[in-house]
């Protein structure tokens, strides 16, 4: 069975390219001008490109699934705030922490947060778990 401890925590960094928000815009169908239209992007508010804030937990699906809680977890719901925008050339620090653990009914709730290379709060949230084979002596 598999050991989960309140506080445990994992995190990754990713730079935000032209071609993961034109993957991802081809991947999910949302083509919006914010994310793939330079010159469209100039003229809003934001001044430039943005990435989708569904990449954004997508990267925490990721993370969720492949590491923090890992192979096997379900994934119930998130709970996102987005903060700022993430542009292009930003380094994006994605950080998983287990809040909160629920051994009888098998579910962990875990602090999610994106953070961009200048330290501002891109995203942050909840995200809520099932894990099959979570030990029910843990929590």
């Amino acid at each position: 069975m598999r050991s989960m401890a309140t506080g445990a925590q994992f995190q990754e960094q990713v730079t935000v390219t032209g071609e993961i928000i034109s993957r991802f815009a081809d991947a999910s169908g949302d083509h919006n001008p914010l994310h793939v239209d330079a010159e469209y992007a100039r003229k809003t508010l934001f001044g430039r490109r943005i990435a989708h804030g569904a990449w954004l937990i997508a990267r925490f699906s990721r993370i969720l699934a492949s590491e923090l809680p890992g192979p096997g977890t379900i994934y119930l719901s998130q709970e996102t705030t987005f903060r700022s925008p993430a542009y292009i050339d930003d380094r994006i620090t994605f950080a998983v922490k287990v809040a909160e653990i629920d051994a009888g009914r098998k579910r962990v709730k875990l602090e999610t947060t994106a953070t961009n290379q200048d330290g501002v709060v891109v995203a942050s949230g909840f995200a809520l778990t099932k894990i099959s084979d979570l030990s029910p002596e843990e929590g």
